[in-house]
């Protein structure tokens, strides 16, 4: 929660970096020059060419470098790097599993363990779309598991004070997106609008259960469920 208001933002950096960059390094490289420290997080990046994975983890005055052949890494809205998360940011939640990014960080570990040497995009959009509650440890769709669903959570087991949200908020994953190397190549990836399970999201169901949300009438959208669907540039998607 520290930076430098006259450096420049992160989506500025991003977007120059993912344009211009010819490497990880340069990716780095790019972040780094002008850094703001504001939105600091993990950026995982994968070289098509060398097959090279890396996790970059950017504050103000720390970074951290993670680079791998064989493996994988995880993102959980929240630094892994000690550093950047504990003298450079405020409620990461990385322990709580009450949280999203302490349970996400606990069901995405135990996914890659399970999926370790399996993975591609089948299994990819299968664990977007996974609704295991490791707190209450059992399947239940709400806003710690991986595939979010804050409308449909009562927040029951965690303190809604301050900053956190209040019972069923209408808030949750909105899309999901999976590619791999031959993918990306083409410039091509899987996209699911909506959320990754297909859950549909029904405004005026949801309206008449929850009547606090009432003056968000007219303003709240349906969300149907929708297939996974290939998206490429310069084509339209089928």
């Amino acid at each position: 929660n520290v930076y430098e208001e006259n450096e420049a933002p992160e989506f500025y950096r991003a977007r120059k970096a993912m344009q211009y960059g010819n490497s990880l390094d340069d990716f780095v490289a790019i972040m780094k020059k002008h850094n703001n420290g504001g939105y600091a997080n993990s950026w995982l990046l994968g070289d098509i060419k060398s097959g090279e994975i890396m996790r970059f983890e950017l504050g103000l005055k720390f970074f951290n470098i993670e680079r791998k052949k064989d493996g994988y890494f995880i993102g959980i809205n929240a630094a892994f790097d000690d550093r950047i998360r504990n003298l450079e940011c405020v409620g990461s939640n990385f322990v709580d599993i009450r949280k999203p990014s302490g349970s996400r960080r606990v069901r995405l570990t135990q996914l890659m363990n399970e999926y370790k040497g399996k993975i591609n995009v089948e299994v990819a959009q299968r664990i977007l779309a996974d609704h295991y509650d490791v707190y209450l440890q059992k399947e239940k769709p709400g806003y710690r598991t991986i595939d979010s669903h804050y409308y449909l959570d009562a927040f029951e087991y965690v303190s809604t004070s301050g900053s956190h949200p209040v019972p069923f908020e209408p808030f949750g994953t909105l899309d999901g997106k999976v590619t791999d190397s031959q993918l990306a190549q083409q410039f091509a990836f899987w996209g699911r609008w909506g959320n990754s399970s297909g859950l549909e999201f029904n405004a005026q169901k949801f309206l008449s259960e929850h009547f606090q949300w009432e003056h968000l009438s007219g303003y709240l959208k349906d969300r149907p469920s929708q297939p996974w669907t290939l998206f490429q540039a310069g084509k339209i998607p089928k």
